[in-house]
């Protein structure tokens, strides 16, 4: 199994800004000199629950901060983007990074409205926008001219330029938060990325992507080339023992939720509207929301033990989010250090074995 990590920084206040993208280019630098798979970057607006906000432009900065890690989107709203802006730009940070770029792709957030109306898109429509940038980016990366008359965008590209770093084009991975989005990656012959599930829905959603990928004809060998390249998501907090993790971790990880939930919350007091139901008082909260399907905590023995449950469903890698919420930039700098140096090595020898 392959470990990433997950740089998600929140941001409370505007003042903060600026310090907490620098200790997240900190971060990256450590996560690329502990030996980490992966460094994925988010994508929201105007709430701070991502500082960086713009995972595109923050790309470019860590393609030149780092030296080996790769470099991905965890996902690019892509609803939000020009899809031959998008195009040049992934080719360049593609150079720049010497092809260390994974182009993680969704229609956009599944929870805040708040996104879509700051760039005047419709939500009903982010699904089909997706489907038609994509396709238009794979056109460009070409590296032929075309025209385009599409639902949302009539183009004329006489060549894309500059060409990406790697052919024919850079990696590209999609997200799926549904079962019925996976279904449509996997009859699409095409490994995805998962969100925050139980592990009972995760093992039961992979077994369905297998035998999905084997009714598009795919053999065992091809099956277990795109399970090779399938991501889960977990947070993550490593200490010493599993007390001291839990003193850390849980506090963040509940205050992390109650962030993200706050400003869904006022728009929805203000105005009324909500991409899914706001909860009624008392019911359950979401899996991703939930410190046993969401956390891992705990001893460096502990959080193996976790993990391997998670890796014999068959994931290549997972995504780890090391930084809850308010937590200091030391902790998540010492659980991360913590997990390359006494957990990561485990994964190694058994392989090796």
């Amino acid at each position: 199994m392959r470990f990433s990590n997950f740089l998600f920084p929140e941001s409370r206040e505007p003042a903060r800004d600026a310090q907490v993208i620098e200790e997240t280019l900190r971060e990256a630098r450590l996560a690329d000199e502990l030996g980490c798979e992966a460094i994925w970057l988010a994508e929201h607006h105007f709430d701070g629950i991502c500082a960086y906000v713009d995972p595109v432009s923050f790309a470019a900065a860590l393609a030149v901060a780092t030296q080996r890690v790769k470099i991905g989107f965890a996902v690019a709203q892509m609803s939000l983007h020009h899809p031959i802006r998008m195009a040049e730009q992934l080719a360049l940070i593609d150079s720049i990074s010497r092809g260390r770029l994974i182009v993680g792709l969704g229609r956009g957030t599944a929870y805040n409205i708040y996104d879509y109306q700051g760039y005047g898109i419709d939500p009903d429509e982010a699904q089909a926008r997706l489907e038609e940038a994509e396709a238009i980016m794979f056109r460009a990366w070409s590296g032929e001219s075309f025209e385009h008359r599409g639902r949302f965008w009539t183009l004329r590209v006489p060549m894309l330029r500059p060409r990406p770093y790697t052919a024919p084009h850079p990696y590209v991975i999609r997200a799926a938060s549904s079962e019925e989005g996976m279904l449509r990656i996997a009859r699409m012959g095409r490994p995805f990325m998962m969100n925050v599930q139980p592990n009972a829905v995760m093992r039961q959603r992979m077994e369905l992507y297998r035998r999905t990928l084997r009714e598009q004809g795919l053999d065992e060998a091809g099956v277990a080339r795109n399970l090779d390249q399938c991501w889960a998501w977990r947070n993550v907090f490593v200490a010493e023992t599993d007390a001291a993790a839990a003193r850390v971790a849980l506090p963040a990880f509940a205050a992390m939720q109650e962030h993200r939930v706050a400003m869904r919350r006022r728009v929805f007091e203000e105005q009324g509207v909500s991409l899914v139901p706001m909860a009624a008082t008392g019911a359950p909260p979401p899996a991703h929301a939930v410190a046993e399907h969401a956390l891992i905590a705990g001893s460096p023995a502990t959080v193996a033990e976790a993990l391997a449950e998670i890796a014999a469903m068959g994931f290549g890698g997972i995504i780890l989010q090391f930084r809850l919420g308010p937590m200091a930039y030391e902790d998540a700098a010492q659980s991360l250090t913590l997990f390359m140096r006494k957990v990561a090595p485990e994964f190694s020898r058994k392989a090796a074995a």
